[in-house]
């Protein structure tokens, strides 16, 4: 099995159909000039988090929310070229496409110390893995919502880091792809 269909598999797990819950994908268009490209051009459900008429140079970079599938040639591309590279992060939600979407803009924009509003690029793996330790009971709630797991790449490049909060703490834990077990043979 290759690195991508291990990954595929991490993000999609068995028992994730009987929850009834979907994985979506917040794809960062500023980590790589494609991501635009290939979400406008995809079939699959997607989005952009920013609102309003954009300029051109603003949408190559903007981020998108994309309903992503697990057979889709969309998602196998994704896989292939940005896992690893901090494309953007994964979510298991079984909250509809439009919900999970106004949920997400909700934290496009915070406020520093002294209250100039900045854009907060959660949508960075390697933003979001820092930031959610960091978080209060609250803000996690908030910022959880419909969500119940991010997905984020790892170090390891076949592994996944799931991220839940279950109402009064963060989980964390790396889930990685089952190695084979051999099993002796019969003259054993």
């Amino acid at each position: 099995m290759t690195r991508d269909e291990q990954i595929a598999q991490l993000l999609w797990p068995p028992e994730l159909a009987t929850r009834g819950a979907e994985i979506y994908a917040v794809l960062d268009g500023a980590q790589d000039r494609r991501i635009h490209l290939q979400v406008r051009s995809s079939p699959l459900a997607w989005r952009c988090l920013y609102a309003g008429v954009l300029p051109t140079e603003l949408l190559a970079v903007a981020p998108y929310l994309v309903h992503m599938q697990p057979d889709a040639a969309f998602t196998r591309e994704t896989i292939a070229m940005g896992w690893g590279r901090a494309w953007g992060i994964w979510m298991v939600s079984a909250a509809p496409f439009d919900e999970l979407h106004r949920h997400l803009r909700r934290f496009l924009k915070v406020r520093d110390e002294a209250g100039r509003r900045m854009l907060f690029r959660y949508y960075d793996p390697i933003v979001l893995a820092s930031f959610l330790p960091t978080c209060t009971v609250a803000e996690l709630a908030e910022l959880y919502g419909p969500i119940d797991a991010f997905l984020l790449e790892t170090e390891s490049a076949a592994a996944v880091s799931e991220l839940r909060f279950d109402g009064v703490e963060l989980h964390a834990r790396v889930r990685e792809p089952r190695e084979p077990r051999l099993e002796a043979p019969s003259c054993w």
